[in-house]
């Protein structure tokens, strides 16, 4: 039977969402890929401990991790049931629903009988009464939008949510939801959006500036850009990458020549500085103290645990960002 780490949250930084109560840790960890039915469930397990034992105490899901569908949420409850129940309330459990799920018109989008229903089968795979957070997956303009936040309401209140959150939102959907939502009195404390050294959407679109001044928080995913922002790719596609053996989310056509000089050029940078791109590359998406954690993901523990090295970084000077934007925007 796993025991936790006693200095488990010896060096983690946890930060308030916006002007919530609730904390979440600098880094978290993503379920999005690796823990479906074709990976190793022993490997599942071990890299839970391993974010666990190190303060990680978020893990994020959403109704569709697989594959296939569900088997992400399936299997970290029984993990969850065999190995961390005993910790329950010290995780924050994520999930979502807005992409498609299940047959028919009622298996995705942003309707109140699709948000409700996906919630309860969220649960019953998890394991659980209730989990920390709900988010809407995506924007939806076929459904109103009183309608959907209608639904993370009535989550709430039915108490198999403490939170809700919305994912993949712009700054003006945004706005106008967090004013149905406070009507409502509806915990809303956390968007949650790509956001990355190349990928600077949430910026263009206000989705960055509004959540400051709406007082929520922001979490990153994909932070590293499927990979890219490593030092995976600076010589090349390696036969075993993503690209190769997946390429749904990162394809080689991505890797131009232009691509990789780019890459490289941060990679000076980050060596300058004296740690890794992967490393630079979550520290820049924590720069500023807007965002408030950022979702890593991993295939085995040894890459939580290099990840979690970003607690360590220094400060950027204004040159270096000046250089890194120099790199990735041309």
């Amino acid at each position: 039977m796993y025991e936790a780490n006693r200095e488990r949250y010896a060096s983690m930084k946890y930060f308030r969402c916006g002007n919530s109560g609730l904390k979440l840790p600098e880094v978290s960890l993503g379920l999005w890929h690796n823990f479906g039915d074709r990976s190793s469930y022993e490997n599942m397990k071990q890299m839970c401990f391993t974010a666990f034992d190190n303060g990680i105490t978020h893990f994020d899901l959403a109704n569709n991790y697989g594959p296939e569908p569900g088997s992400a949420e399936r299997n970290f409850g029984k993990i969850l049931r065999q190995e961390l129940f005993a910790y329950r309330d010290e995780i924050l459990v994520s999930t979502k629903a807005g992409y498609e799920m299940w047959e028919g018109p009622y298996g995705d989008g942003g309707s109140r009988k699709y948000l409700l229903a996906s919630l309860d089968q969220s649960l019953q795979r998890l394991g659980l009464d209730y989990v920390d957070i709900f988010y809407h997956h995506r924007m939806d303009p076929q459904t109103p939008l009183e309608e959907t936040m209608g639904a993370l309401a009535q989550a709430v209140r039915s108490g198999k949510a403490l939170y809700v959150g919305l994912s993949n939102y712009d700054g003006p959907t945004m706005e106008r939801a967090c004013r149905i939502l406070d009507a409502l009195q509806c915990p809303f404390v956390l968007n949650q959006n790509s956001y990355h050294i190349f990928n600077r959407t949430i910026e263009k679109n206000g989705l960055k500036a509004a959540t400051a001044k709406a007082g929520r928080g922001i979490i990153s995913f994909s932070p590293l850009a499927q990979g890219l922002l490593t030092d995976r790719y600076l010589n090349g596609i390696p036969q075993d990458s993503r690209v190769r053996t997946d390429g749904r989310f990162l394809r080689e056509g991505d890797l131009t020549q232009e691509k990789l000089a780019q890459i490289r050029a941060l990679n000076d940078v980050a060596s300058q500085r004296g740690e890794s791109l992967a490393r630079m590359a979550l520290k820049w998406v924590l720069r500023d103290g807007i965002v408030t954690s950022v979702l890593i993901g991993a295939s085995r523990p040894q890459q939580i645990l290099e990840n979690l090295r970003v607690l360590d970084s220094a400060p950027f000077t204004q040159e270096e960002l000046d250089r890194i934007d120099a790199a990735a925007l041309g």
